[in-house]
């Protein structure tokens, strides 16, 4: 029994510790798109000052949708790809983007 309890805590530790996402989230409504397209209402994570903790980000789950996050982890090796061989823009809260072919801001993440 104690193996058993012991192996559940270590499994436990490594999926926290490969997985963290932020359990601070909220409901984002559904809207409509300047385009028209409507997009249905998901569940998001509240921001905070990375996005290691994303649904997202990759090596992360969203428990809502079951979808893996894609996105490069700040200061990853990874994100140094992001808007590469695009002019790479700085916003008003210093986050750093790229416009895409429709001229919709891309954040990078932080590098």
């Amino acid at each position: 029994m104690k193996t058993y309890i012991l192996l559940l805590l270590m499994s436990l530790a490594l999926h926290s510790a490969y997985s963290q996402t932020n359990s601070n989230a909220h409901y984002q409504r559904g809207y409509y798109k300047k385009n028209g397209a409507y997009v249905h209402g998901y569940m998001k994570t509240n921001p905070n000052s990375t996005n290691k903790d994303n649904y997202s980000t990759k090596s992360n789950t969203n428990p809502y949708t079951g979808d893996k996050g894609y996105r490069a982890k700040d200061y990853s090796s990874d994100a140094k790809n992001y808007g590469k061989g695009k002019t790479i823009f700085k916003g008003s809260n210093g986050g750093e983007y790229y416009l895409n072919k429709y001229n919709h801001k891309i954040y990078v993440p932080k590098r």
